[in-house]
């Protein structure tokens, strides 16, 4: 009998959740072929992997050993299929994950051009918060990430898109209370009880708190997304910093928005696409980075020429 890529993907899914039900589902299989295949792997390693108990398991020392091995080996044969895949540059399957305060924006022009160059290129897109993402590309379920850079993780490769600014929103009259501090607004002279941001673990969330010079402790945090956000201080909720790549949109639907700028320099966070270093670029990288960068310089550009 000999051992499976499938096999080692099943083990690692196992090891990962550590629950047979939970890896099953993970990959897509029932919970008894999963245990079959693993017993398969035992018995062709010639040691148990697992110590099964009754809600969860723990891996034998063998286990643990075998896991890094099988990591290894699934990443170099996938690292191979993006090999291959990608010898005629942006053509078969893309699979593209972009963080939340992005992808509703970029997507739709995105995926347009991506499809008027190839109508044959399958395009599959997972929306995700950074940490996610991060961890799927670097376990191979993705091909790249649109991120804000730095992604301070190791073994990938960066590409700077553009430049996306923050905005100042709130409803007209909490801006127009701001009075003459307009003229020179700055995101640390904001007034912390007026603050909402999105939900903790939104890259953006850290990003505006930086900027603002706050902790998490001070700023009434909770909304899931942008469009949630901008409709709450649309409605006189209080303030938030609204990136420029939302902002045509967002006040398109909610016009009760209105937006500043910030009196310079303009704070701002840097859009990115990463993929990780092993993985080939054959000319499908650069090709889909000048995509996203085009169409997410259009997006910041119509933002500036409207606010």
């Amino acid at each position: 009998m000999k051992l499976t890529l499938r096999q080692l993907e099943y083990f690692i899914a196992l090891a990962e959740m550590r629950h047979f039900g939970h890896a099953a589902a993970k990959v897509h299989i029932s919970q008894p072929a999963l245990s079959v295949q693993i017993k398969e792997l035992e018995a062709t390693l010639g040691g148990p992997l697992v110590e099964r108990h009754a809600r969860d398991l723990t891996l034998t020392p063998f286990g643990r050993l075998a896991l890094e091995q099988a990591k290894e080996i699934v990443a170099q044969v996938r690292a191979l299929e993006h090999s291959a895949r990608w010898r005629d540059g942006l053509a078969g399957k893309l699979v593209i994950g972009m963080i939340p305060t992005v992808a509703p924006y970029l997507l739709p022009s995105a995926l347009a051009e991506l499809r008027a160059r190839d109508l044959s290129l399958d395009v599959q897109v997972q929306e995700a918060k950074t940490a996610r993402l991060l961890t799927a590309l670097q376990q191979g379920e993705l091909d790249a990430a649109v991120i804000a850079l730095p992604a301070e993780a190791t073994g990938l490769v960066e590409r700077p898109l553009f430049e996306d600014r923050f905005l100042l929103a709130g409803s007209h009259a909490r801006i127009a209370n701001l009075g003459q501090s307009l003229e020179e607004l700055r995101p640390v002279s904001l007034d912390p009880d007026q603050l909402l941001l999105l939900e903790d673990g939104h890259c953006l969330t850290d990003q505006a708190l930086e900027v603002c010079g706050r902790s998490n402790h001070q700023i009434n945090m909770g909304a899931s997304s942008l469009a949630t956000l901008s409709r709450m201080v649309a409605a006189g909720f209080g303030l938030t910093l609204l990136p420029e790549i939302a902002a045509v949109t967002e006040c398109r639907a909610a016009p009760d928005m209105a937006l500043s700028r910030f009196h310079g320099p303009e704070p701002n966070r840097t859009i990115g696409l990463v993929r990780r270093d092993v993985a080939g670029d054959d000319g499908w990288f650069t090709e889909l980075g000048d995509i996203l960068t085009r169409v997410g310089e259009e997006l910041v550009h119509d933002a500036r020429a409207a606010f």
